[in-house]
């Protein structure tokens, strides 16, 4: 777990300096600095690559200090000059409100963490769908070649000649700092990453809902049921898995907590803190400028409509300095991914539910689910209808009417409006249900503390002890919480399965197959690429060994390449010239096979049936789940090429 500790103060530590440099404190500070790390990594990232100075840890530390002491000059001289005005009657939490919500915090953490490591098994086990050995790959290759410019790293995407490769790297940039420091492996800091997003969460709801001046007895509760839910953050850690676009929606809470400085306006800080978040999430993912867009919109309709107080006068400038800092940080991160968003755009998912049956899904908070969580979603539901009448956060309830309706109609329906709708989403209903336990969890802590204040009202005459304490709906709304708890048993036992779905023993990667990368890894030469099968997961080769494949991805390489040739025609090398030169070009020796494929409808590529009968190919490594091949008159391809190179 030494791993999981490091990544985890990575992720706040350079953030907290520079959160409270800008004069942030409490509960929004402690959710803030994630995002304020990732906005330090994503811009730091951009300015000192293409500055030259390498990307590691002391580089990075240098950034995130030079930042933060400048940061603290400019707000402390703002601050003389323009001394903040705070509004006399902002209610202020008590020690004991704050007790309170730690523990609502606390039980989200223990849950959260329970749930993610019961579902993977192991620090060491790594995700087995489609993105995760790209992920894997873009974080090894920016740590060996210490660099932060992802615009280096077309190799990966098998587009070795792209100069302008693009790929949101903002996650993996972070992690590519720790990788092999301190004996930390590379599975070890993909699930330590992903189980800080985890943990990001119920802190930033907390925060969130304190920020908007909900009383502690909600927003405790809202936090400890933030992890129970199945859409976020766990259906886009086993399908995918999303980590950089999950990472970026466990920042939301934390953002949103930082917008009540533009409604009631403290200095720079609001501005400032806002626009390296904004730079975090779009470096994260560009798709979130979106739902951050869509989140604001709702706000300031809200705002327009007198359901949010604001006072215009005081305000205005605030928004102003947003919107020009949120432009000019964000603006070189989202641009790059224009080049490759007609591609995004284009991606078509089936639908997965009926229209009723996706309106019940919306309904409940439960996404693509079998059987929906009645537990939660039903006093989320009531919640929701207790917020819009009693105009409760009542933007919030405009947020889930927004992307809960939108999440339903695209699981549901397949429309040219529905695909221009979704389209910087990939069309994928998924990356919409996340938003779904946003607004649940704070309707859930509305419900309970509801119906905790409805019983004592209700029963206040027949029990004339209950309106003798004010501890009494505190008390009927933990009874609630902790009954709701004990029948669902805080759905630990669902999530961790959805997880462990994708985290066991294969079918992509295997330990058997493991075991022939570490082969590789002792016996490949310098410069050397190994051939081997698009969907069998050796795309994970480099990733975890060190040791460049052929084939970087499951998408695998264009017609026309020496790469997909060989594909198709590897074992028609004792017949093909081409197979040969291109065996030369690639500097291929060994070929490697694995026994799983990443999906199941995947078969062995063309080019490798029957290898093991083939004159040409020696079995050098064969375990249960892999066997690799040396491929005779290769021996010297590096030194060949090279000679051939210098004539």
């Amino acid at each position: 777990m030494s791993a999981a500790l490091l990544v985890l103060l990575l992720l706040w530590v350079p953030g907290l300096v520079f959160g409270a440099a800008l004069r942030l404190r409490g509960w929004t500070l402690a959710a803030a600095a994630p995002a304020l790390t990732y906005g330090l990594v994503a811009t730091g990232g951009l300015l000192l690559g293409k500055l030259g100075f390498s990307w590691t840890l002391p580089t990075f530390g240098a950034w995130a200090l030079v930042a933060s002491v400048v940061l603290f000059a400019v707000t402390t001289l703002v601050q003389r000059r323009w001394p903040a005005r705070v509004e006399d009657d902002e209610p202020r939490v008590s020690r004991r409100g704050h007790l309170v919500v730690g523990a609502g915090v606390a039980i989200g953490l223990a849950v959260g963490a329970v749930t993610f490591l019961r579902g993977i098994s192991s620090l060491n086990r790594l995700a087995q769908d489609w993105d995760a050995p790209h992920h894997g790959n873009l974080v090894r290759w920016l740590a060996e070649h210490h660099t932060s410019l992802v615009s280096s790293a077309g190799a990966i995407g098998n587009q070795a000649e792209n100069a302008h490769y693009f790929y949101p790297a903002t996650y993996h940039q972070l992690l590519a700092l720790l990788l092999d420091q301190f004996g930390i492996t590379l599975p070890q800091l993909l699930n330590s990453g992903a189980l800080s997003t985890v943990l990001v969460w119920p802190v930033g709801i907390a925060a969130m809902g304190l920020a908007w001046k909900l009383p502690a007895r909600v927003v405790a509760p809202a936090a400890a049921v933030s992890t129970w839910f199945s859409p976020f953050p766990y259906d886009s850690l086993w399908r995918g898995p999303l980590w950089p676009y999950v990472a970026g929606i466990a920042l939301l809470p934390a953002v949103l907590a930082l917008v009540t400085y533009l409604i009631r306006p403290r200095g720079i800080t609001g501005p400032v803190a806002l626009a390296v978040s904004t730079a975090a999430l779009v470096g994260l993912q560009p798709s979130l400028a979106f739902i951050l867009a869509g989140l604001l919109g709702v706000i300031f309709l809200c705002c327009l409509l007198r359901l949010v107080p604001i006072d215009w006068k005081r305000a205005w400038p605030t928004l102003l300095a947003v919107a020009v800092l949120g432009a000019v940080g964000a603006a070189p991160l989202i641009l790059p991914s224009l080049g490759s968003a007609t591609g995004v755009a284009a991606m078509v998912w089936p639908s997965e539910a009926t229209p009723a049956g996706a309106f019940g899904q919306m309904l409940t908070f439960s996404g693509v689910v079998d059987f929906p969580q009645w537990w939660i979603g039903l006093p989320a539901l009531f919640g929701i209808v207790v917020m819009a009448r009693r105009r409760i956060m009542v933007w919030m309830v405009g947020v889930w009417l927004a992307f809960g309706g939108l999440y339903a109609v695209t699981v549901s329906l397949e429309s040219p409006i529905i695909q221009r709708l979704t389209g910087y989403f990939y069309n994928d209903h998924w990356r919409l249900a996340v938003m779904l336990p946003l607004p649940g969890a704070i309707a859930f802590g509305v419900a309970v503390v509801a119906f905790g204040t409805w019983v004592v009202d209700r029963y206040r005459d027949r029990v004339p002890a209950l309106g003798r304490t004010p501890w009494a709906p505190v008390a009927a709304s933990l009874v609630l919480f902790l009954l709701i708890g004990l029948v669902s048993g805080a759905y630990i036992g669902r999530n961790s399965k959805r997880l462990a779905v994708n985290y066991q023993n294969g079918p992509t990667v295997s330990d058997g197959e493991l075991a022939a990368y570490r082969w590789l890894s002792e016996h490949v030469e310098p410069g050397e690429r190994v051939m081997n099968d698009v969907f069998d997961g050796s795309g994970w080769l480099y990733a975890v060994a060190e040791v460049e494949p052929v084939e970087w991805t499951f998408y695998g390489t264009p017609e026309g390449t020496p790469s997909h040739y060989l594909v198709e025609h590897l074992n028609d090398l004792g017949t093909d010239p081409e197979v040969r030169a291109d065996l030369n070009e690639l500097k291929v020796r060994y070929v490697l096979v694995g026994r799983g494929f990443v999906r199941k409808d995947n078969r062995i590529a063309d080019g490798f049936v029957g290898l093991d009968r083939t004159p040409g190919f020696t079995e050098v490594f064969r375990n249960s789940d892999s066997v690799v091949y040396e491929i005779e008159g290769q021996e010297n391809v590096v030194d060949g090429a090279a000679a051939a190179a210098g004539r």
